[in-house]
């Protein structure tokens, strides 16, 4: 009987069809698409794919040469317009004043156009907005809701592509938070316990004395309405289940642990902090400009008047004004430049990644202290309310 039920356990093992390992292939691998790590790795594969949308949505190739050149043609243009009216006509003052602004006007509207259709930033200026990690920043600057603005789509179908890339990407980011939040929270929860409480530490002691009092008041409220005959036998046992599972608990538990708000409060500010001094660094900001930018960036306001990448200086190079100096406009030196650039948006996506993680682990820890602390003293309202009766 044994061999032939192992014969047909076996027989149903080879009986799968192709479609069926398939559902099983798949169903596994959406498991660990939505695992801890499976979600990390699909925030960012999700915004590195957003990331190469754009680009060959909105940064088309040879654009940024074309409208450099399309701008300082038209610079040179009206200068050399300007030119002949001057040193080969006979104007009076106020008509050669008429013929200049008309001019001016002309080449100031075709600089706006370039600017507004096209990104143009100057003549001296890489235009980054749509390379790798200008794009990558924007796609996750939509999927945070931080929306900076200082990047945004100009064609019709970079609009439409924004709206659906958040729509996906905004829940799936949350989704990360959520889990990613969970597992930082545990995780401090357990290195608090082991390191900051001790067992010669206060905090250990009162903890211990307070469940002492608690079962102790717990005993004594059972063994007072066993004695008046108030409890009855499912209460008794009710009581009894409750007892256990109290008992049950012990100290050592570390996710029975509550981290103190001020704690908390102390890692969001030194998270901050630490990005304000290497973004003071990175982009010649104050410090308490570089605080603002982390503090708008990671609670997702994101004015967009602080943005890594406008001002920052590499060796001889100064690009938050447009104007190079030292060795100058050489193609070594604006390489150099746009590394600084691309590394500089980089490092900021990951700082925003991790510390938007980070404060959803401190909402989290702080969340439970609170309900805690609400519990305590609905406990005592009761106790104070039980001794009157």
């Amino acid at each position: 009987m044994e061999r032939k039920r192992s014969g047909r356990r076996y027989y149903n093992k080879r009986k799968k069809t192709w479609t069926q390992q398939c559902k099983d292939y798949l169903r596994q691998f959406i498991a660990f698409l939505f695992s801890n790590i499976g979600i990390i790795c699909l925030v960012v594969g999700y915004t590195i794919a957003g990331a190469f949308m754009f680009i060959f949505i909105e940064g088309a190739p040879g654009n940024a040469i074309a409208v450099i050149d399309r701008v300082g043609a038209n610079r040179s243009g009206t200068a050399d317009r300007i030119w002949d009216m001057v040193c080969c006509n006979a104007y009076c003052e106020d008509e050669w004043k008429r013929e200049v602004q008309v001019h001016l006007r002309s080449f100031q509207s075709h600089v706006i156009e370039a600017v507004r259709n096209f990104s143009y930033e100057g003549p001296n200026k890489q235009m980054t907005r749509w390379s790798f990690s200008g794009s990558f920043l924007y796609s996750l600057s939509v999927i945070t809701t931080i929306g900076y603005g200082n990047v945004t789509p100009r064609t019709l179908l970079g609009k439409l592509a924004t709206i659906l890339y958040a729509i996906v990407g905004m829940p799936l980011f949350l989704l990360y938070l959520s889990n990613i939040g969970d597992i930082l929270a545990k995780s401090f929860k357990w290195i608090y316990a082991k390191c900051c409480l001790c067992r010669n530490c206060k905090k250990r002691r009162k903890r211990m004395l307070a469940i002492q009092r608690k079962e102790q008041w717990k005993m004594d409220m059972r063994d007072f309405k066993l004695n008046t005959g108030v409890l009855t036998e499912g209460e008794e046992s009710d009581d009894e289940g409750t007892t256990d599972g109290s008992s049950s608990l012990s100290f050592n538990d570390t996710q029975e642990v509550t981290v103190p708000i001020s704690l908390c409060l102390t890692i969001m500010v030194g998270y901050i902090s630490g990005g304000a001094i290497l973004f003071s660094k990175w982009e010649s900001w104050e410090f308490f400009d570089g605080s603002y930018f982390c503090f708008i960036s990671l609670s997702t306001i994101g004015f967009g008047d602080f943005v890594p990448g406008n001002s920052i200086t590499g060796s001889g190079t100064s690009i938050g004004t447009g104007t190079y100096t030292g060795i100058g406009t050489g193609p070594g030196n604006r390489t150099s430049a746009g590394t600084v650039i691309e590394l500089s948006f980089i490092l900021c996506s990951m700082y925003l990644m991790l510390g938007m993680a980070l404060i959803a682990m401190c909402f989290n820890l702080m969340q439970q202290d609170v309900v805690m602390k609400i519990r305590t003293c609905t406990d005592i309202v009761r106790r104070i309310g039980r001794c009157k009766n």
